[in-house]
């Protein structure tokens, strides 16, 4: 199959996702959004519409005025088109905009190594077969899903974030979590621009971002084996679609 990407700066890639896809003799095309790159037309040639990460907030249109074009875009493949959907933490939130629901600041920011639970609705949906009821993920953001856009099942939750992972209509899937990390991840968004890496500081602290480093590549393992479970499952549970 062949997908469309969407970045939002270019250290927020595909990460692990790119092995997999590799060896299942997948493709997928990049268009990085923060260089002013330009949106397809025409979508007939995509199989999957993936969004990944960004520093940036879904409400910052001012400062990123690409984010408009870009959610029309999505509504466009997902809702009107039916293209299936995969979302990564900005992509879990802009996709519930899109949908009709709401973002906003989060009371309690999520930045490290941490733990989500699989909801009723998880457990009895494909997205997260054969992943652990509880399990450990790596989260850095401070805004959250506020509102559930209608027909949404929430399939993941933490004490701190109520929608982790959601799921509409069977083709359109997005986790609040970063499941793409792979060994390198944090080091290289901490060594690719200071702001990232300042902005990890202060939220946490020197001490605690550097055993949040320490934490990630203790877990890396399952992280790997989470983020291949989920590829399968997604690729599964969208098969129909197209």
């Amino acid at each position: 199959m062949h997908f469309l990407v969407l970045q939002h700066s270019a250290i927020e890639h595909l990460g692990k996702f790119r092995e997999f896809l590799t060896e299942d003799g997948h493709s997928w095309d990049a268009i990085l959004l923060d260089d002013g790159a330009v949106l397809p037309d025409d979508l007939r040639a995509y199989d999957g519409l993936w969004v990944l990460g960004g520093a940036m907030d879904v409400w910052q249109e001012q400062e990123f005025p690409w984010l408009v074009a870009e959610k029309a875009f999505i509504k466009r493949a997902v809702v009107e088109q039916g293209l299936p959907f995969l979302g990564f933490c900005l992509g879990h939130q802009l996709l519930a905009e899109v949908l009709g629901g709401s973002v906003g600041r989060a009371k309690s920011p999520e930045i490290g190594v941490m733990e989500v639970q699989i909801t009723e609705d998880g457990a009895e949906d494909v997205l997260l077969d054969g992943v652990p009821l509880a399990f450990k993920c790596l989260q850095w953001h401070g805004s959250e899903i506020t509102a559930l856009p209608s027909d949404v099942k929430v399939l993941a939750t933490s004490p701190a974030c109520v929608v982790q992972a959601m799921g509409w209509q069977n083709r359109a899937y997005s986790v609040q979590f970063h499941l793409e990390i792979e060994k390198d991840t944090l080091k290289n968004w901490c060594a690719s621009d200071p702001a990232y890496e300042d902005a990890l500081h202060q939220a946490i602290g020197k001490d605690a971002a550097e055993q949040m480093l320490a934490d990630a590549a203790a877990n890396q393992s399952a992280f790997e084996t989470i983020a291949e479970r989920v590829y399968i499952n997604w690729l599964q549970a969208v098969a129909h679609v197209r």
